[in-house]
């Protein structure tokens, strides 16, 4: 039953010569993998001007100047990562070029920072997302974690039925949620244009504003560059392309970038044009959509457009997440099951963990993750900084033809990307100081991973580990709760191994029945050596452990194996097990960790 509702929600498994089938186009690539830059436009242009409303809306003019600059490090992240997709072609982005270029732990902090970021993603995306449904349906209010839940169960879903099939249905969201700006942005200048706007609605630039300064502007482009979040997630997904996957890539980058810097730009300049003020209940793209349409069928076009793409750019982190976390698993940082593919061919664990970490993000927060926004921008900007440091230090190092210009683009990018960080802990620091806390831990975390991987191969390696103790003979060990012909089926098994002895072990509750059992079991197996062990408080596993180790101690002295063989019936269907004592499993648990003791399991399935 398991297998067909698995089967019904992921699909049939994939050969693993179809992988092929399963890269992306760089349309497809575009939507997936560019949704959470894309959404971003929706809040990015908003930050500015909540953060220069504070000194008037005279000084809305800025928020054109600051535009600016977000654009000059839009471009110098785009040609950032356009080059680390051309020098790292097998993906892992920040975290990879950190890694080669500044050291190992710079490296996990930004594969530590983007790993964190992409469960913000989710949650994020998911929840603002799940805000504007229940905003336009205020019945659905109560129901506002239920609802994001749901959504993150139905991403994870689509994404474990492998990254073709998840882009083919999440393309068409993405693209019209950039038609309808588009058109937004379009019929806004025209009617500028054709002078249907009056020029009172905002303050001329230029205009001197009392109580500017510089660090509020440096404050409000901080916020505003949250726009940029998710702008590296095609680096991590290399992979994910058809080949040529390098080339295929640096397209897709290259066209995210125009759009978004069309949006963005669009967007501000409406903003400031039209006069708009941000509001607490009303978004800034919607004040815009409805000076320009007012409240008809397109407005309502632009408002459930933003609403799909602020749920499915958490699809970017789902794309970009199990990649991140397969370059880490193959240095030993993070377990190596985020290594396997799925049925689907997809990283199956990796899509898994992210969406069970998304729900209880969104659970601890009950849906209001609005105050995780800065901590998730932040999240963003390190792994930015750092990477094209890593960058700068690659090309003074390398030195290869024309890096004269990359080292500058590095550099402005790197700089102003620090900028923004520092003004992040300097303006937001009670949002955002958890990420001085949670990041050594996970530092602390890949490096206990990493020494435990280690350990276990020094202590594996036939070259270095100590030779193996010479076994001499085997002595069995048969816990017994009745005479039965699982007992019996196990007991042929036993006779049938090249045993100095076996004993049967009888835990009794009653001095009653230990007599009772000897007596049976002399008639019935008198070869078979008996041990009867009465426990007065009604343990099984105490006595009888304590009689193994005592056996495995005097067997040790003779180079003996001390093989406990435990015998288990089988029910034929799967929910009688809970029906029945589980003695069996308790045992094995208990004796799983004992040196030099070797546990068995004979099954006996039963027929009805």
């Amino acid at each position: 039953m398991l297998s067909s509702i698995k089967r019904f929600l992921i699909g049939r498994p994939l050969k693993s010569n179809e992988l092929g089938e399963q890269k992306l186009t760089k349309a497809k690539a575009l939507a997936i993998l560019s949704s959470d830059a894309l959404s971003s436009v929706a809040y990015g242009p908003e930050q500015i001007l909540i953060v220069l409303i504070t000194v008037g809306a005279a000084a809305f003019w800025y928020s054109i100047p600051i535009a600016v600059g977000v654009l000059v490090l839009l471009a110098a992240l785009i040609l950032s990562y356009r080059q680390i997709i051309f020098a790292y072609p097998h993906g892992g982005g920040a975290y990879v070029v950190s890694k080669q270029n500044l050291g190992k732990y710079p490296g996990l902090i930004a594969g530590g920072s983007l790993l964190v970021d992409y469960i913000l993603t989710v949650a994020v995306s998911v929840s603002a997302g799940t805000d504007a449904i229940t905003s336009a349906f205020p019945s659905l209010h109560p129901y506002n974690v239920l609802i994001a839940v749901l959504f993150v169960c139905f991403i994870t879903t689509l994404n474990l039925r492998g990254v073709t099939e998840s882009a083919s249905i999440l393309a068409y969201p993405v693209y019209l949620f950039v038609l309808a700006l588009f058109i937004m942005i379009g019929v806004g200048l025209f009617h500028i244009v054709t002078g249907q706007v009056p020029e009172g609605l905002h303050t001329p630039i230029g205009t001197p504003v009392a109580g500017i300064s510089l660090f509020l502007l440096l404050r409000a482009f901080a916020s505003g560059s949250s726009a940029l979040t998710g702008v590296e997630a095609i680096s991590n997904a290399i992979p994910n392309f058809k080949d040529p996957a390098p080339n295929n890539a640096a397209k897709t980058l290259a066209a995210m970038g125009i759009l978004l810097a069309c949006l963005f730009t669009g967007i501000v300049f409406l903003a400031y044009y039209y006069g708009i003020s941000p509001m607490p209940d009303v978004t800034v793209v919607s004040q815009i959509a409805e000076t320009t349409f007012g409240r008809n069928v397109m407005y309502f076009f632009v408002q459930g457009t933003t609403a799909l793409i602020l749920i499915l750019a958490a699809n970017t982190g789902y794309s970009a997440f199990p990649l991140l976390a397969v370059n880490l698993a193959k240095d030993k940082f993070i377990p190596r099951m985020f290594t396997v593919r799925g049925d689907r061919l997809g990283y199956s664990n990796g899509i898994i963990i992210l969406g069970v970490l998304s729900i209880l993000l969104i659970m601890a927060f009950e849906g209001k993750t609005e105050h995780l926004i800065p901590l998730y921008a932040v999240g963003v900007f390190i792994p930015f900084t750092l990477s094209q440091t890593g960058m700068i230090v690659k090309w003074n190092r390398e030195k290869p033809p024309g890096w004269l210009p990359k080292l500058i683009i590095n550099s402005t990018g790197a700089l102003i990307s620090l900028i923004v960080t520092v003004m992040f802990f300097l303006t937001k620091f009670p949002q955002v100081w958890p990420v001085l806390v949670f990041l050594p831990l996970i530092i602390y975390l890949f490096h206990r991973i990493r020494k435990h991987y280690e350990a276990v191969a020094d202590q594996l390696r036939l070259s270095t580990c100590e030779p193996s103790i010479p076994i001499d003979g085997n002595v069995i060990i048969l816990p017994v709760a009745g005479i039965t012909h699982v007992v019996e089926n196990s007991l042929n098994y036993a006779k049938t191994l090249s045993a100095h002895q076996i004993i049967a072990v009888y835990v009794a509750f009653e001095r009653e029945d230990e007599a009772v059992f000897e007596e049976k079991w002399a008639k019935w197996q008198p070869d078979v050596r008996l041990v009867t062990l009465y426990s007065p408080y009604r343990s099984i596993i105490q006595p009888l452990v304590k009689f193994i180790d005592t056996v495995q101690r005097k067997a040790s002295e003779s180079n003996f194996k001390v093989t406990v063989i435990i015998p288990q019936f089988i029910p034929r269907k799967g929910w009688h097990n809970i029906l029945h004592n589980q003695s069996g499993l308790l045992i094995r648990t208990n004796l799983l960790y004992r040196r030099n003791v070797v546990v068995t399991t004979v099954p006996f399935h039963l027929k009805k």
